[in-house]
């Protein structure tokens, strides 16, 4: 079974920073062997792509909405995935969730995470 677990969430003011980390696990889940991203979605609107980051050679892809504020790692010792996010806005507020997949910001996700909380208040 596998399991990606997101953490780091929380209430933040605007222009701030907050670090979301998502931790996998799993037996049948060869980690190096993933693509892995994040998504967002807020109160009312689809799901949408933020960051990805390639399973080998670590080339990452952003939403234009957070390039130069947001940078994805992923530390694959650990299975670990990490979304640095600064200088957020109020738009920034959603439900942020982990994938892990062959094509991530395609949308071809084989694993989501529960999400986690962002609030940036104004």
């Amino acid at each position: 079974q596998v399991q990606l677990v997101e953490s780091g969430g929380g209430l933040v003011q605007a222009g701030g920073s907050l670090r979301l980390s998502c931790a996998a696990s799993g037996r049948t889940f060869t980690f190096n062997h993933y693509a892995m991203g994040w998504f967002r979605q807020a109160p009312g609107k689809e799901r949408e792509f933020v960051a990805a980051i390639a399973r080998v050679g670590g080339n990452t892809n952003y939403a234009d909405s957070v390039k130069g504020r947001f940078t994805i790692s992923r530390d694959d010792s650990k299975k670990m995935v990490y979304l640095q996010m600064n200088s957020l806005r109020p738009e920034d507020t959603a439900v942020y969730y982990c994938a892990g997949g062959a094509l991530v910001e395609l949308g071809h996700v084989d694993y989501w995470g529960q999400g986690a909380q962002v609030t940036v208040s104004s």
